[in-house]
């Protein structure tokens, strides 16, 4: 599928079916989001991968009884590790480019599960100090998106999107 489909078929997925992800798959997974972008090549990202059903369970409760967290049978959590853009950008790096480039690389592991034949939702919802204490994170790693994946139970319709009229300027075009 090209780039362009696949970006409009890749949809938020709550609701998973029975299946374990293959660690090839979740592989293929992390290798897309290190793909992505980051300033200065900083690289701040760092990912739990979970197949554990208690701290799962854990997370459901900490994104506000997102039971779907706990259905699926990976969960990947996304952290920024803020000393990385930090050290290079100074505050501006470490409050806003490693979170900048971490959304990136979760953009990537997202198209990659759609291309995979996976379901996958994007959680930024939860409490941040919780998960960090679970997962026994430094004071500088920041978690950024819990992103449950699977195979989906159904295939739920795509969302709506507004048009490009009211979400776009062009700036010093020639209007036709």
């Amino acid at each position: 599928m090209d780039l362009s489909e696949l970006m409009w078929k890749r949809k938020s997925v709550r609701a998973f079916g029975p299946g374990e992800v293959p660690a090839e798959k979740l592989v293929r997974l992390l290798d897309a989001a290190r793909s992505a972008p980051s300033g200065g090549n900083c690289q701040p990202w760092f990912f739990y991968v979970i197949k554990d059903a208690a701290i799962q369970k854990q997370f459901c409760v900490l994104a506000g009884a997102s039971k779907f967290i706990a259905d699926a049978p990976v969960a990947i959590v996304v952290c920024a590790d803020m000393p990385r853009s930090g050290a290079r950008y100074h505050e501006r790096g470490r409050d806003l480019y490693c979170i900048q480039d971490t959304a990136a690389a979760i953009e990537n592991l997202l198209l990659c599960a759609e291309d995979e034949g996976l379901a996958a939702c994007w959680c930024g919802a939860f409490d941040e100090d919780a998960v960090s204490g679970i997962l026994g994170l430094e004071k500088d790693m920041r978690p950024v998106a819990i992103i449950p994946i699977g195979y989906a139970a159904s295939e739920p319709a795509k969302t709506s999107r507004r048009p490009l009229e009211e979400i776009s300027a062009f700036i010093g075009f020639e209007k036709k």
